[in-house]
C-alpha cells in the first residue's frame, strides 16, 4: 500500500449508482419514522423499502388532477342536467317528476 493517496480528483457518491432510484434528503415526523421502522423490523424488511411501497400505493390510488378536457366534460354534463331541472318557489332546483 502507498503511504499517501491522491483524492483530489475523486468523486463522491455511490460507486455503482442504482438505476431508477435517486438519493434525497427529506424530513419525516419521528412518530411516522418510528412506526415504519417497527413494522419493517417485524416484517423482516427495510423501512425505506416499506416507505417506498407506501408512497407507490398512495400514488396508484390518488385521484388524477383535473385537466381542461375533464373540466369541460363535467361542465357540459352539469349544464345538460340544468336543462332537466325546474325551480321551486324557494329557489332550490329539483328534478322534474315523471307524469
Amino acid at each position: 500500500m502507498r503511504a499517501e493517496y491522491d483524492f483530489s480528483k475523486a468523486k463522491r457518491g455511490a460507486v455503482l449508482p442504482t438505476k431508477g432510484k435517486t438519493r434525497i434528503t427529506i424530513h419525516i415526523d419521528n412518530a411516522v419514522l418510528d412506526e415504519f421502522r417497527a413494522r419493517a423490523e417485524g416484517a423482516g424488511t427495510g423501512y425505506q423499502t416499506m416507505l417506498n411501497e407506501a408512497l407507490k400505493a398512495y400514488l396508484s390510488q390518488a385521484e388524477t388532477p383535473i385537466t381542461e378536457s375533464v373540466l369541460r366534460r363535467v361542465i357540459r354534463e352539469e349544464v345538460a342536467d340544468k336543462g332537466r331541472l325546474t325551480t321551486r318557489s324557494s329557489g332550490r332546483a329539483t328534478k322534474r317528476r315523471a307524469a
